[in-house]
């Protein structure tokens, strides 16, 4: 049975009368904590496109953009996107639900965070509400401040992006030890790694992204140094 069986198996007792946050607590071992997670990973992110008060179509968009959902299956990824979207209530569950599941694997909690972002920003505006619900989201995952800075520098109009805040590093830092911080980063990253770990699709997605970023980022500090 595929992932998205599961999940459309999930939507039928949720539309028969139980939950989302029922559900989910049902799957908490593979192969449904794979289910789990795609359905607490659509549920976040449709309440984070409805946290400035309306769902845009560019924030849809962005979504599948960061979520690849397979055609066959846009059907019953619609349906938890459009019960999860109608309001903000219970985001923090399902973000409690997911630090859980991948409480040691801290890549993939970064990686979602960056989604929450993607999601934020694709209509072109950053309302202080989002940037409550990605910054709670990130404080529940258990991500640092400096962390969430370095997203949040990257993403938001407002915030020129800085490859120090990127890779968490101080301007000041040794170059060699901010190689050292860059090269564990892409090692935590590795969208193979990842894979060997059996993670989810919509995970490892997300991490390919983040790698280009922490590239780039490495490779402007690198040329200032040398300059």
């Amino acid at each position: 049975m595929s992932v998205w069986q599961r999940i459309s198996d999930a939507i039928s007792a949720i539309t028969t009368g139980e939950g989302l946050t029922a559900v989910l607590e049902k799957l908490k071992t593979p192969p449904e904590k794979s289910t789990a997670f795609t359905i607490a990973v659509i549920a976040l992110g449709a309440k984070m496109a409805k946290a400035d008060g309306l769902v845009t179509k560019d924030e849809i968009t962005a979504f599948r953009q960061v979520f690849f959902i397979p055609k066959r299956d846009e059907c019953n990824a619609a349906k938890i996107f459009n019960l999860a979207r109608q309001d903000v209530a219970g985001y923090e569950i399902y973000a409690a639900k997911i630090a859980k599941m991948f409480k040691t694997e801290t890549a993939v909690l970064e990686d979602l965070v960056e989604g929450l972002f993607h999601i934020a920003v694709a209509d072109g505006h950053y309302h202080p509400n989002e940037d409550d619900f990605v910054h709670r989201v990130a404080n529940i995952f258990g991500l640092d401040e400096a962390t969430y800075r370095s997203f949040r520098t990257r993403f938001v109009p407002d915030a020129a992006p800085d490859a120090y805040d990127v890779l968490g590093v101080a301007p000041d830092c040794p170059l060699e030890e901010i190689r050292k911080i860059w090269r564990q980063k892409i090692r935590e990253t590795h969208p193979d790694r990842m894979m060997s770990r059996g993670l989810p699709e919509e995970a490892i997605t997300l991490a390919t992204k983040r790698m280009i970023a922490i590239n780039k980022a490495w490779e402007e500090i690198n040329e200032n140094h040398a300059g």
